[in-house]
């Protein structure tokens, strides 16, 4: 504060009677218009004091207070500053908008309370509800809120944004610093707590402290320490080991999807033009003459690859698999083996081994006998090679992390002569897929013959090298452009009691993986149940287990397939279960039912370390910033893919990787990037699938894979049948052939009648009669 600043003195006791609060704050309005800026008041429970108050020359505040009532500094404003000399009452900080609160004791409850900016420091402790609705505008800065000891119960409850910090000092026997049930409904904001935390909600996770975490309190502390007159536990508090960070888990972490089956779908919700209303695609207006040219009430359009075929729609990468086919159909074998090359370097180990197919949960093929066998296609291009590019570019990409999404981009970059540098943590490259699945589910010998595949064409790795903050800026400064694929491999452990008894399910598939043999009991207990979880069912069972139990609070999320896998082997799988403590005896569940387990193994999800990056890369959640490029937005030439930003299937990590490589690209040629939008499904009624005679499913796993080329319906591509042009009763349609060996069919306006007998026939859904009205 100036020293040429107007002070007051301010009583709130005068001859013995208590000023009433209306009458102080006026006192303090009619002071502010005389230019006060400094007010010393000597409070007797009088409330409201400290805000909503600014000064009409702009003029900074400082109110010191003793004895205040509720609501000190209630709605404080920027520039204004409330020290108070001792303790106060309830709702102090309550929705403050940015002034800074300094209380030297305790608070009582709800203090900072919806508080939207600002600073609030205080040397005790605050009561139940306190932090409670905090929230973060990204236009002022996020609020922060900090105790020195602990809260009450209740505390931080449906929280949204900003930063909280509770030091938990003196408070080493406390059962938990944060009280009961703290963190309900909690969706956003970062908490930071020293300390013991017991009876947290299940909606949030409990994280060790990142680089940038052990920064930001590093500077916080010293000044919120100096703030209370109490510097010299600043040693102490920094001790960072004991520190924890609270985190809500995302809406995809805590929600389970469901979706209606097709058929009850059909059978109870669509009733679109009645009983029939599957069957045919008509307006049912009759025309008066048949007319030619211009007169046609409709007309025929040949919209070959308008739609998108249901496999192409629904695969993460992209693959055009029906382009795969005609191809194979057409003999040109070496180049249909090669075009998934253009989206995917993993189509062996990925498409073909370990990716759940989403590409045939659609196909058009199973409402005849069963999906065509695109794991099958996969594999048949394990052993294409790929030359080094013809044309060099330049211009140096850093990737980070050589996982399937680092390397998918790596793939696509070099192939387009890109000088491509990728640096792995690790020893070797492959990330989850080499170091995670198991061995039954991904044969190695096919997975190193793609990760050479990729090295074969100049790709350059550089491993064993952790990426920190001051490597990361020489990155910077050396690369044109820099792609952040960190893989997740921080496991998440929820904060129940005894979860120090916890085996991380992702070091135990590692170790399972590298070839160790971890010790467990007889009686194993999962906690999660989806695909990662059927993975550690299974190695329990290749290290001895006798007897394995996967929990979940949702119905599983493993695929269908994998869950039959693991009961075959033996396992339980129980839902809804929720998780009370882990104890010696087993894992406790919050309906009184205790599960025995001499081993519990924790596989509920993963987070990706990027402490090397600054905070102004990262939301509330620690999540990076992109915008629909995959750019980061502090920073346009730093691109991320993969876990970094959703967690996914391998299938997603590689469509990511693929589309920040052709963005990169696309940057570093001056055009504009791409936001990848999808073609719509083509509706399956536009498919005549009764040309098709149906296969016994025996009969087609037994068959070649070269066969799929007649079970493929081509849905939405031309398959050049020539059914139109030969059944064309006015001889309108003929087939043009282009020097580039593509084609196409026209219908001659003059000829045609509109009679729609093309698209009628049209057994891809190609032919589209379109009104003219």
């Amino acid at each position: 504060m100036s020293k040429t600043a107007k002070r007051i003195n301010i009583q709130g006791i005068v001859d013995g009677q208590r000023k009433s609060t209306q009458k102080l704050l006026q006192e303090v309005y009619d002071y502010l218009k005389q230019d006060y800026t400094e007010f010393d008041i000597h409070a007797s429970g009088q409330h409201d004091i400290g805000g909503p108050l600014w000064s009409e020359k702009n003029l900074p505040l400082k109110f010191n207070v003793t004895n205040p009532g509720q609501r000190v500094g209630c709605m404080g404003m920027k520039g204004t500053q409330i020290v108070v000399e001792g303790s106060a009452p309830a709702d102090a900080g309550w929705l403050n908008a940015g002034a800074e609160i300094i209380i030297k004791g305790d608070c009582g409850d709800t203090a900072a309370h919806c508080a939207a900016s600002g600073k609030i420091y205080v040397g005790g402790r605050v009561g139940t509800r306190s932090g409670a609705l905090m929230k973060h505008d990204p236009k002022f800065p996020a609020p922060e809120f900090w105790t020195l000891k602990n809260t009450g119960s209740f505390s931080f409850e449906f929280i949204g944004g900003g930063i909280a910090v509770v030091c938990g000092w003196e408070c080493e026997n406390s059962d938990s610093v944060l009280g009961l049930r703290s963190c309900v409904g909690m969706v956003g904001g970062t908490i930071y707590v020293r300390g013991n935390i017991k009876n947290i909600s299940d909606e949030v996770f409990i994280l060790e402290l990142d680089e940038n975490d052990k920064e930001f309190l590093s500077d916080g502390l010293k000044d919120f320490l100096e703030k209370i007159d109490k510097p010299q536990l600043y040693k102490k508090l920094s001790e960072f080991g004991k520190w924890k960070k609270i985190l809500a888990k995302t809406f995809e972490e805590r929600e389970a999807k469901s979706f209606v089956p097709m058929k009850d779908f059909r059978q109870n919700f669509w009733v679109k033009n009645g009983i029939f209303g599957d069957l045919i695609e008509e307006d049912y207006y009759v025309a008066e003459f048949v007319e030619k040219g211009d007169l046609r009430l409709k007309y025929p359009e040949w919209r070959n690859a308008f739609y998108s075929p249901p496999c192409e729609y629904n695969c993460p990468i992209y693959i055009p698999t029906q382009k795969r086919i005609a191809l194979l159909r057409e003999g040109k074998i070496a180049e249909a083996l090669s075009l998934v090359l253009d989206y995917s370097p993993f189509p062996a180990s990925v498409c073909g081994q370990v990716c759940p197919n989403l590409c045939v949960d659609e196909c058009s093929r199973k409402h005849v006998d069963i999906p065509v066998k695109t794991a099958a296609l996969g594999l048949l291009s394990k052993d294409i090679k790929v030359k080094p590019p013809e044309k060099e570019i330049k211009k140096k990409i850093a990737i980070i992390g050589a996982g399937v999404a680092g390397l998918t981009a790596a793939w696509h970059l070099r192939k387009a002569g890109y000088q491509v540098y990728v640096f792995e943590q690790d020893k070797v490259i492959g990330g989850k897929l080499k170091q995670v699945i198991p061995h039954d589910r991904l044969d190695g010998k096919i997975l190193e013959l793609e990760l050479k595949r990729i090295e074969n064409i100049g790709v350059n790795f550089k491993t064993g090298v952790k990426i920190d903050k001051k490597l990361f800026k020489t990155l910077e400064e050396d690369y044109v452009a820099i792609i952040t694929t960190v893989g997740a491999h921080l496991p998440v452990v929820i904060p129940f009691e005894g979860h120090e008894r916890l085996i991380k399910g992702l070091d135990f598939l590692k170790a399972v993986n590298a070839g160790q043999k971890p010790k467990i009991g007889n009686k194993v207990v999962v906690i999660g149940a989806g695909n990662a979880a059927i993975d550690v069912i299974t190695g329990a069972y290749k290290l001895g287990a006798k007897e394995v139990t996967a929990i979940d609070i949702q119905k599983p999320s493993a695929f269908d397939k994998e869950i039959k896998h693991a009961q075959k082997l033996g396992a339980k799988i129980l839902w809804p279960c929720f998780t009370e403590k882990i104890s010696e005896k087993g894992v406790h569940l919050k309906d009184g039912r205790i599960i025995s387990a001499d081993t519990v193994i924790i596989s509920v999800g993963d987070r990706s370390d990027v402490s090397f990056l600054g905070s102004e890369y990262l939301d509330d959640k620690g999540i990076v910033k992109v915008n629909e490029y995959f750019q980061a937005e502090a920073n346009h030439k730093i691109f991320c893919a993969g876990d970094v930003l959703n967690l996914g299937l391998f299938a997603n990590a590689i469509g990511d990787g693929r589309k920040v490589a052709i963005n990169v690209d696309k940057m570093l040629s001056g055009k504009k990037l791409d936001k990848f939008e999808k073609t719509p499904m083509i509706p399956q009624d536009r498919i005549k699938k009764e040309y098709y005679s149906p296969i016994h499913p025996q009969n087609v796993m037994a068959m070649d894979t070269e066969g799929e080329t007649e079970r493929c319906l081509s849905c939405g591509v031309c398959r050049d049948c020539e059914f139109c042009m030969e059944i064309c009763p006015e001889f309108a349609i003929s087939r043009v052939s282009h020097d580039d060996g593509t084609f196409e069919y026209v219908s001659d306006s003059q000829k045609c009648i509109g009679c729609g007998i093309c698209a009628g026939v049209c057994p891809c859904g190609i032919w589209t009669m379109i009104s003219t009205s």
